[in-house]
């Protein structure tokens, strides 16, 4: 009997499992805008990395979404994805300012693992030093030139990136949960930039080499939370002067009828935060591609094209799987 309800529970978490990575659901700047940061990121790379990663466009782009996945399936992964900047400045005495408290926060992994706790960091974020720990792990990866791991790394790095460039990724109130406004990280990082892609300016210009690699980061960091309370802000005076019953509306998307902003709300809403979601788009492209360069830079500009015409094994991880238990904290805003 014993038995029997082991294996029905095993075939249950299967199915959910297969159920949670098959969903295209959007979190995370959503599926969508993932994809789109990672395709655009190419096209400001320097000629001897563009052949390479132009032939293998396609799988950078489908896997820009693998991290989001894996937060399901992996332990340790949903943290990566953000930081509550006001959880770490709550746990300091001695920053001058608790408001950009951010800038004195330890820089490097060694430091922070031990000024935190594991429990701590897995409850509130490690999204700066996972940037800074892809980074190192992607320049290795062409020093070997190693093209499964540059491909997966490429597609992972510029995801954690993206996150980073999202305003929401770096609150304790990610949600608007704590201020009445719950579903605005859907709102802006997926519902807007579905609804006004192609109206973004994406010509970002050419790839550039960062010198201070931290520093890039925690400034990317740090200006995205600069932005958390004018994007949450403007969504309550909004809200409390556009007509109710007219704030939403009903869309079909893959043969089911949602409830979704309206576009009306949305555009009044992008005006009166002087396009913000366009702005930190661009900056996720720009980013992501100094990045890649930065890191063929360092492993010493490898030769890329006897990569070429190779087929590229599925993107994997052999990593310990989440207790079903562990699930239910995972943030599912993202």
């Amino acid at each position: 009997m014993k038995n029997k309800f082991y294996v029905s529970c095993n075939m249950l978490f299967k199915i959910f499992l297969i159920l949670i990575l098959t969903y295209n659901k959007s979190y995370c700047w959503g599926f969508f805008a993932h994809r789109k940061i990672n395709k655009h990121a190419i096209f400001s790379l320097p000629p001897k990395m563009f052949g390479f990663y132009k032939y293998y466009a396609d799988y950078i782009e489908e896997s820009a979404v693998n991290p989001d996945k894996r937060r399901y399936v992996i332990e340790g992964e949903a943290c990566k994805h953000y930081i509550d900047i006001e959880a770490f400045i709550k746990r300091e005495s001695n920053f001058k300012n608790k408001e950009t408290g951010v800038k004195d926060l330890p820089k490097d992994w060694r430091s922070v693992s031990l000024s935190y706790s594991n429990d701590f960091l897995q409850l509130h974020g490690t999204l700066p030093w996972t940037i800074i720990n892809e980074k190192h792990k992607l320049t290795q990866a062409f020093k070997n030139k190693d093209l499964n791991k540059i491909l997966k790394l490429s597609a992972d790095i510029g995801h954690y990136i993206a996150d980073a460039n999202v305003p929401l990724h770096t609150s304790e109130n990610y949600d608007g949960q704590l201020t009445n406004q719950k579903g605005i990280h859907a709102f802006w990082e997926t519902r807007i930039p579905e609804l006004f892609f192609d109206r973004y300016e994406l010509i970002i210009g050419k790839a550039e080499y960062i010198n201070n690699i931290k520093k890039v980061i925690w400034n990317a960091i740090y200006n995205s939370h600069l932005l958390v309370n004018e994007l949450l802000n403007k969504d309550k005076e909004l809200t409390k002067t556009f007509p109710a019953n007219n704030k939403y509306s009903l869309e079909e998307k893959n043969g089911i009828i949602k409830k979704v902003i309206s576009i009306e709300y949305c555009q009044k809403y992008i005006e009166l935060i002087h396009n913000q979601v366009e702005i930190q788009f661009r900056k996720s492209i720009k980013m992501v591609s100094d990045f890649w360069m930065t890191c063929w830079i360092d492993a010493g500009k490898p030769e890329l094209d006897d990569l070429l015409n190779k087929v590229p094994k599925k993107n994997i991880d052999k990593n310990s799987k989440l207790k079903i238990k562990e699930i239910a904290k995972i943030r599912n805003h993202e």
